[in-house]
């Protein structure tokens, strides 16, 4: 599980919106300097999530829908990324030539899974608020 740019982009969305304040995708995009297309289609997935609220009309706008201590890094990460792991070989569907060839798993997609549970945990014990705020 890798911090993408797409889920910088959702943190510092989130970072706008913490506030309490109604903002457009204009003002957000704005603010953190972000893509606008790019800031939209992030917060698209923020809503899906449950993480925020886009208003539409003409006093719409965007505003935080969940209380960032109960959402982990782990729930954002999950939320804005397909197949979020440390490597392709830790997503479910993966067809690994060397498992088929081999007859089962390698030594590198075991330890990389030990590493891969690690992150897990932690990126669960970090809520959106510690990382956007600290303690």
């Amino acid at each position: 599980m890798l911090i993408t740019r797409e889920t910088d982009y959702a943190l510092r969305i989130l970072r706008a919106l913490a506030p309490g304040s109604c903002l457009t995708v204009g003002e957000i995009a704005e603010k953190e300097s972000l893509p606008h297309k790019f800031t939209y289609k992030i917060m698209k997935k923020l809503e899906k999530a449950g993480i925020i609220r886009i208003i539409r009309g003409v006093n719409g706008g965007c505003q935080l829908d969940a209380d960032l201590h109960g959402v982990s890094l782990y729930d954002l990460v999950n939320a804005v990324e397909a197949n979020a792991r440390l490597a392709a070989c830790m997503t479910a569907d993966y067809q690994c030539e060397w498992r088929d060839k081999n007859g089962g798993p390698c030594n590198v997609h075991g330890q990389l899974a030990k590493v891969q549970l690690a992150i897990d945990r932690e990126f669960r014990s970090r809520s959106l608020y510690w990382v956007l705020f600290g303690d």
